[in-house]
């Protein structure tokens, strides 16, 4: 079972790698191919485009075909979209980059919602949210190499030769990584085990397919109060951080000239400090499983934290960015596993696939709403005027997730089977 976990965070990690590899590095892919700072932010939105109408046919196969079928598909596109890239090394050749991108943003439909699935299926219920912490960890693990890699790999020269050179070799790493992972998930990836590890999930694989409605399970979740709430919140607090993220290059570089390696380092700072807010929150989850409280005060600091950030930044001091931006992250990035347990205690027996996909179109829509109105603001008023959206999003998702109810379906199944 950990094999099948570090396998799909690892693959999870090679594929958000290439979602930030373009953002992190805003400025010189707007040279090298002569386009707008706002198309390239667009190869990382386009990920986000391309998981909203895909979801629900990705998470019904998810529910017919299994686990396997939908790691070795993501795991297929995430290779096939890194060797396209290849073929984009010329100025003229945007169009080819953007194909590989939306390649590698159809795998991301067969990752994103994995994690709780995983967890459950192969962990019993003292190591669940721990496991879906590991999952989560690795898609985080590659944004922050996305961050890390890209301004060390390519550095901001003015011959385009030289830059193609520089590009090649980062696209040609990507491609070989992706490539073996495929491979180890031909080889090792698996079903499910022998046994069921929990009660929870026994009861669901006794269940007979026919009383199964894919159809039904969503209509039931939307009309979940408690989840309709949680999916709102989540993609309030999610959206802000890919906003965050895509924008981070060109923030940083506005009041610091120069220093794209250090922005890069920045997003690294915010990606590694969430994850290990995200680590910290499964463990304290199995340990607790005070899932309601846990998530508000994690959503409060989240605030704080993006309050701070926003003060900071302009201050002219490189080393209180890299502080602030690194508590930002540890509470904002480390929601993203509560976000995905808290709704599987909710929806219980409810699938986990369809539930994570229901709080990640939510993140991907206000993902997308609010990189664009950030961008544009930022444009217009300054980046402070931009970051101060954020922060009234995250307070408009604090007062609501203090009225989400913790109803944990799921604990009282496991409860009630121990008693029987």
């Amino acid at each position: 079972r950990w094999a099948v976990l570090l396998l799909f965070s690892s693959y999870s990690l090679c594929n958000a790698f290439q979602w930030i590899q373009y953002g992190s590095i805003n400025n010189v892919f707007v040279r090298f191919y002569g386009v707008s700072a706002f198309a390239i932010d667009w190869l990382s939105m386009s990920y986000m485009l391309i998981y909203i109408p895909l979801l629900f046919p990705v998470a019904w196969l998810l529910d017919k075909r299994g686990l396997r079928l939908i790691a070795l598909a993501g795991s297929a596109l995430n290779a096939m979209g890194a060797w396209v890239k290849l073929g984009s090394l010329k100025p003229h050749l945007f169009p080819v980059t953007v194909l590989g991108q939306v390649i590698c943003g159809l795998a991301q439909v067969f990752i994103l919602g994995m994690p709780s699935r995983i967890a459950s299926v192969w962990f019993g219920s003292q190591e669940v949210s721990t496991a879906c912490s590991i999952a989560v960890f690795g898609n985080q693990l590659g944004i922050a190499a996305g961050f890390l890699v890209p301004p060390v790999l390519i550095p901001n020269v003015e011959d385009v030769e030289k830059l193609a050179y520089h590009i090649s070799i980062m696209f040609f790493m990507t491609a070989g990584v992706a490539s073996a992972l495929f491979i180890l998930v031909i080889i090792v990836f698996k079903e499910k085990p022998p046994n069921p590890p929990s009660r929870a999930q026994a009861l669901i694989q006794s269940r007979p397919p026919a009383e199964y409605s894919y159809v039904q399970s969503i209509l039931r979740l939307l009309r979940n109060a408690n989840f309709s709430l949680l999916m709102v919140t989540y993609g309030l607090n999610v959206g802000c951080f890919y906003a965050l993220s895509t924008l981070l290059n060109r923030m940083v570089i506005h009041h610091y000239p120069g220093e794209e390696v250090n922005a890069g380092r920045i997003g690294l700072t915010i990606i590694l400090s969430g994850m290990a807010g995200a680590l910290i929150s499964g463990i304290w989850l199995d340990k607790t499983k005070t899932y309601k409280q846990t998530t508000l005060v994690v959503y409060i600091m989240s605030l704080v934290g993006m309050i701070v950030y926003t003060f900071t930044l302009s201050l002219g001091h490189l080393w209180v960015v890299f502080v602030t931006a690194g508590l930002l992250g540890f509470f904002m990035t480390g929601y993203l596993p509560l976000g995905f347990e808290f709704a599987a205690e909710l929806t219980y027996p409810e699938s986990e696939g369809t539930s994570s996909g229901l709080l990640n179109v939510s993140a991907q829509i206000f993902g997308i709403a609010l990189t664009i109105s950030q961008g544009q603001i930022m444009d217009r008023f300054g980046t402070k005027a931009g970051n101060l959206l954020l922060c009234s999003v995250l307070f408009l998702g604090t007062v609501m997730t203090a009225f989400i109810k913790a109803d944990l379906r799921r604990q009282q199944a496991n409860l009630e089977n121990e008693q029987t």
